[in-house]
């Protein structure tokens, strides 16, 4: 089972219940882990907010790519 899915957001907080460990998020992170719990891939969160935002994707995959290496650095994602 994907790290991911083993999150419980509430509010602005993911917790993952069995490391122990809590992050505090803001709107669009919690978006996106949202949206990763539904299964969507990375394009598909970029495509999904700039059409939500009217965002540039540009702009996008370099947020969404820096969230992602938080994730990943916190042992959340591979």
């Amino acid at each position: 089972m994907s790290v991911i899915t083993q999150l419980i957001l509430d509010n602005n907080v993911a917790f993952h219940p069995m490391m122990g460990n809590s992050y505090k998020l803001n709107n669009t992170g919690k978006e996106i882990l949202e949206l990763l719990k539904e299964g969507k891939s990375k394009d598909d969160i970029i495509h999904i907010l700039a059409e939500k935002y009217q965002a540039d994707k540009n702009e996008l995959f370099i947020d969404v790519g820096d969230f992602f290496s938080k994730l990943r650095a916190y042992g959340l994602q591979q």
